[in-house]
């Protein structure tokens, strides 16, 4: 048993790997492959009465995980330059506006049709409304590098937006003056461990002569991030501001401050310890995918009752979003096809206590969204042309 269980997953990660080599030329998103072949998976063992363990507990860690390595991912590829504050400006309004108006239109529609309480309709339409940075962020690799840090910082921030409002609304009913003090004082608060945190392991990485530098500070970036969920702070800011800072150590060696305290010859470490949280995070998210597609049942697929919904929800996500970056005079191709719902979706979702989710936002209509909003993304992966060097130059200028 043990190694048919080593086998299948080998061969499941190799084929994983073979759906990331092939996106270039498919266009196709591996979620939605990894999501068919977990199904798929559950078929075969079902046909073939094959017993499998309960693995449900395994699918929020992973997912955490998962979440924390492409946050990283993503982070580490950016540079901080004053030209880039109106960009980053851009991606932070681009995440914020449509999140927001879209929890509350949702969460009104909710209340009003269907006749649910408001605040646990907001509470259950926030899985619904942010980007999933685990599938946005490695599907731009091959856009201009100025489109591809737009969608890696919109995807983030909407990742840490949705956390923050998520959590907020788990202990909060209404909104109120105290409650946004509490929040505001939870950020600042989770900032300044960010950066004492990041300066800290940044001279550790540099420091440790053992072999094995790079589990450790992963280990600890982990814990960090832990501890901050235990006490309802943005962990994610830290795992964001963490790349950030790493990926342009050298621009505060300036800081004289900072110089007794900090080592800031680290590229050759930072450049290692890039390549250990790419691999990482793909395996991390092959796995969640897989598992999650493994629990998805044929009638979630196919609700006919929840898939004109789903398909009102996705319609009204990219309505937004063409309005989002018609303000923001951004290009709508391919940027309007880049607002999927995944992995954040999914562990948001599972994190609702049964006694405040509203029935109308259930498995069934999750799935159909995740899957529509991949779909679209694959579609505006296949019309986008390639780019030539005055497109670039028009985008970089627009932006």
């Amino acid at each position: 048993m043990e190694n048919a269980i080593i086998i299948t997953l080998c061969v499941l990660l190799i084929i994983s790997y073979l759906f990331d080599l092939t996106f270039i030329k498919t266009k196709i998103p591996s979620v939605i492959l990894l999501l068919f072949l977990g199904w798929l998976v559950k078929q075969i063992t079902t046909l073939l009465r094959i017993q499998i363990p309960d693995l449900s507990p395994a699918l929020p860690i992973l997912g955490t995980v998962g979440l924390i390595l492409i946050v990283l991912e993503g982070s580490l590829e950016l540079k901080l330059e004053a030209s880039k504050a109106k960009m980053i400006l851009s991606s932070f309004l681009g995440a914020l506006l449509p999140v927001v108006l879209l929890i509350f239109l949702l969460a009104y529609l909710m209340s009003t049709v269907f006749g649910y309480d408001f605040w646990d309709s907001v509470l259950s339409s926030i899985p619904l409304c942010v980007i999933s940075s685990a599938i946005a962020i490695p599907s731009v690799r091959n856009f201009p590098p100025t489109q591809k840090e737009f969608v890696i910082y919109e995807s983030s921030f909407s990742d840490i937006i949705g956390v923050l409002i998520f959590n907020f609304f788990v202990v909060n009913r209404s909104i109120g003056i105290p409650a946004l003090i509490e929040v505001s004082l939870q950020f600042v608060i989770m900032f300044l461990v960010s950066v004492v945190a990041t300066f800290s392991l940044a001279t550790l990485l540099r420091r440790i002569e053992h072999h094995v530098k790079f589990v450790p500070v992963v280990l600890l970036i982990v814990l960090i991030y832990a501890i901050s969920k235990f006490f309802h702070l943005p962990a994610l800011v830290f795992i964001l501001i963490f790349g950030l800072i790493l990926s342009n150590i050298e621009d505060f060696k300036h800081i004289k401050f900072l110089q007794r305290f900090c080592t800031f010859e680290i590229q050759s470490e930072v450049k290692k310890f890039m390549d250990l949280i790419a691999e990482g995070t793909f395996l991390v998210r092959s796995l969640f995918f897989l598992l999650f597609g493994y629990f998805i049942e044929t009638s979630e697929l196919v609700n006919i009752v929840t898939l004109p919904w789903a398909l009102a929800i996705v319609l009204l996500i990219f309505l937004l979003r063409a309005v989002q970056l018609k303000i923001l005079r951004l290009p709508l191709q391919p940027l309007l096809f880049v607002a999927p719902r995944g992995l954040i979706t999914i562990l948001l979702f599972l994190s609702i206590e049964p006694t405040r989710l509203v029935p109308f936002v259930n498995k069934s209509l999750v799935i159909q969204i995740i899957i529509l909003t991949s779909l679209i993304l694959m579609f505006g992966s296949m019309i986008t042309k390639t780019e030539t060097i005055e497109e670039k130059e028009v985008v970089n200028e627009s932006i």
